[in-house]
């Protein structure tokens, strides 16, 4: 983790070991075949980049580190990772263009009533 994110915030995982193991062990076991190395279709790398767009997108700061580091880990350029960026933000900019057409069609008077 970076320095961003403090070391001490994984130590809230007892809370999910104490309270929640059955799910805690399934979640896990739900990453570890998305993210297994080999017998997916989608390339890891990819798959890392996929994630880090998603990260990006839902703005979570664990995700972005953690996927952002395992894409490189898993062979992902800078270029790769400025592209993802650029994916995640169209589609934010997509989603609030698509969102204010909604709001035209909310406010139109010919169509309230």
């Amino acid at each position: 983790m970076t320095e961003y994110l403090s070391p001490d915030d994984r130590a809230y995982t007892k809370v999910y070991k104490q309270q929640t193991p059955d799910i805690l062990k399934a979640f896990g076991q739900f990453e570890e075949a998305v993210f297994a190395a080999e017998g997916r279709a989608i390339p890891l790398k990819y798959r890392e980049l996929i994630a880090l767009a998603v990260a990006l997108t839902t703005q979570c700061a664990y995700c972005i580190d953690g996927h952002g580091n395992l894409a490189v880990k898993a062979g992902a350029t800078e270029a790769e990772l400025a592209e993802a960026a650029w994916v995640a933000a169209a589609l934010r900019a997509g989603g609030a263009f698509a969102h204010g057409r909604l709001a035209f069609k909310l406010t139109d008077e010919e169509h309230r009533h």
